[in-house]
């Protein structure tokens, strides 16, 4: 037996840890309690969850492994991390399933009371790899640990089955991790007493094991050190860990506090964008209003419906739901309405991958309608950034009056990061002005309304809500008469509308701000572009390349229609554009036609997302290509 300050404590700047084991291991909860005692400590973190489509995959199989990855430092990190330093394995599919990604040296503790024959079997070991050598030998720390047992073992008193106390072998591997690495347990005793507050018997279990866990890391020869990281050095404020959608759902809230407007969101549930909709529906108190529709179709609907009526109108969805709505959404840019469509993006096509990442919309989202039928696209880069881009997409819609796309991915949307609470009155002013009065007088001088007599700086024609006296109008999908709103098959009119609606797409531009180019030398020959997700990792690439010497610029792009001004000046400013994406070259093809620019893409759909190490070589790959294209020209 030894006490805690026996163990020798080991200062380290950033660790990669992987929860693993069967969905129904609790490993996303584990992760989850880990991250938010993590952020607690104010280490800087990044988390990356993974976890079947099914809600029950066949348990101790490969395609039921759940995992949760969360990397945290002493200092500003981009990404979840390349290669976990800890993985805790709960089964021996999780082993096999995450073996590959663990970097040399790593520590594997695994629950030695899973590695049974047949679970052996079950994802093709011969032999027990805890007790053949093999781990050991391939340079990797085991620790394998009867986890399951020693759970049941602590809670012998309690009057629960064998099944009941084998639940908590989650906690008690918290508590061991949480003691390894210097992690108070406080927070996470305070949300099993919230979530068990009904149930006092698994409420007490849940923080035995808990506690239990801790304590054998106390008092166990096993690990020879212990480990800490010190807080990460941050700007003042209050932070909470915060996920990219529960980002977009507050971002919503404040943008409609901060425009003035009640909030409607008619949303289906899908993977992975059901989390908005169960966000919001707990903000009611907020003049919020969420319904949950009965398909995808009849959620966009009520979303306009509510923008008709004078709300702003709000839907959720992701690849194949955006496909359902696209006639509706069509029906908003024909009758210039704002409409914000949110796409947390995920693998495809058709069901494709619903809890894997992808970036494979953006064409959806440009041109994915029937007609010319021109909307705003913007695309949130990190989970916090999720609240700034909901914001940016509200004052959009709202100004231009126009549907926006948000995109986001399942990578942001369930990855975490610690965010920095901003205060309301430091909020960009959405207020919107709302037609209340007629706009034009007729022949014989009466004041009449002209539905589409727009603004001339941003060619947004008036939000008249319905019911508001003199300010009777048509509305609908068949095209109507400039100015008047009169129903139109006039080919001359067709044509002068098709192209004002394009206009005022195009004149958002005038209102975001140039690309800002991240060249610390101002010599780079090579850009690296991206937008949406793929931040993080571009981010960490680029500084990994710059240790070496290399020398390497980087630019993200948060609106994709239209692009930022400068971006053409930006692309020809380099001799080469490397541009990472998670689908087969979407953007680039964009870039390519609009730019002439021969953008180079570096693509990836595997459900995942890039690591730094595989972009930092693609980088250096670049360069070396726009050398050798130097000498030889010099040749």
């Amino acid at each position: 037996m030894r006490d805690m300050s026996s163990t020798p404590l080991t200062q380290l700047d950033r660790v990669v840890i992987r929860f693993a084991g069967d969905s129904g291991d609790g490993m996303q909860l584990t992760g989850d309690r880990f991250t938010s005692d993590t952020a607690s400590l104010g280490n800087d973190l990044s988390t990356l969850p993974n976890f079947p489509a099914e809600i029950r995959a066949p348990q101790g199989t490969l395609p039921g492994v759940s995992s949760f990855q969360l990397h945290f430092a002493n200092h500003e990190i981009a990404t979840p991390g390349d290669a976990p330093d800890v993985l805790v394995a709960m089964n021996p599919a999780a082993l096999r399933a995450n073996l590959g990604d663990l970097r040399p040296g790593a520590t594997i503790i695994a629950n030695a009371d899973e590695f049974t024959k047949r679970n052996l079997a079950k994802v093709g070991y011969a032999v027990n790899p805890l007790e053949d050598g093999s781990l050991t030998t391939a340079g990797f720390s085991v620790h394998a640990l009867p986890l399951t047992s020693m759970t049941v073992d602590a809670l012998a008193d309690f009057e629960l089955t064998r099944k009941e106390k084998e639940r908590a072998k989650n906690m008690l591997a918290l508590g061991l991790l949480s003691w390894l690495y210097s992690r108070d347990t406080a927070g996470t005793e305070a949300f099993l007493r919230a979530k068990f507050a009904r149930a006092p018997q698994i409420l007490e279990a849940n923080l035995v094991a808990l506690r239990a866990g801790h304590a054998y890391g106390e008092t166990t020869e096993a690990f020879a050190v212990r480990y800490e990281v010190a807080p990460a050095p941050m700007a003042p404020g209050t932070y909470r860990t915060i996920t990219g959608n529960q980002a977009m759902a507050l971002g919503l809230v404040a943008a409609a506090e901060r425009s003035g407007l009640p909030l409607v969101l008619g949303s289906y549930p899908i993977t992975p964008a059901s989390d908005i909709l169960h966000q919001l529906s707990a903000l009611k108190q907020h003049a919020v209003t969420t319904l949950q529709a009965e398909d995808e179709i009849a959620a966009v609907g009520m979303a306009l419906g509510a923008s008709f009526g004078g709300a702003l109108g709000v839907t959720t969805t992701s690849g194949p739901g955006l496909a359902l709505k696209s006639e509706t959404i069509g029906l908003a840019v024909s009758t210039e309405l704002p409409l914000v469509v949110i796409d947390i993006q995920r693998g495809g096509p058709s069901t494709g991958l619903p809890t894997k990442t992808e970036q494979a919309d953006l064409l959806q989202a440009m041109y994915g309608r029937n007609g010319e039928s021109p909307v705003a696209v913007v695309a949130a880069q990190s989970p916090s950034d999720c609240f700034t881009s909901a914001l940016e997409a509200v004052r959009i819609a709202t100004t231009y009056r126009t549907p926006v796309i948000l995109l986001s991915d399942g990578y942001l949307g369930n990855g975490s990061e610690p965010w920095a609470i901003p205060s309301v009155d430091s909020l960009l002013d959405l207020t919107v002005e709302k037609a209340t009065v007629p706009n034009a007088t007729d022949e014989s001088g009466e004041p009449v309304f002209h539905p589409f007599l727009r603004d001339e700086l941003t060619l947004a024609r008036p939000w008249a809500v319905p019911g508001t006296p003199g300010l009777e109008h048509r509305i609908g999908g068949i095209e109507k008469a400039d100015v008047t709103g009169h129903i139109s098959y006039d080919p001359a009119n067709h044509d002068r509308m098709v192209r004002l609606r394009q206009a005022k797409i195009d004149r958002i531009a005038d209102s975001i701000p140039d690309l800002v180019v991240d060249d610390p030398t101002g010599d780079a020959r090579l850009l690296v572009l991206g937008w949406g997700s793929t931040y993080g990792p571009i981010a960490a690439a680029t500084r990994l390349a710059r240790t070496t010497g290399a020398r390497v610029a980087r630019a993200h792009l948060r609106h994709l229609n239209p692009f930022p001004s400068n971006l053409g000046d930006v692309l020809r400013r380099y001799d080469r554009v490397l541009l990472p994406e998670m689908n087969l070259g979407q953007l680039a093809l964009l870039l390519r036609a609009r730019y002439l620019v021969d953008v180079q893409s570096h693509t990836a759909v595997r459900g995942l997302p890039f690591t730094a190490a595989e972009l930092a070589e693609v980088i250096h790959a670049h360069l070396l290509e726009v050398a050798d294209a130097t000498t030889e020209a010099r040749a």
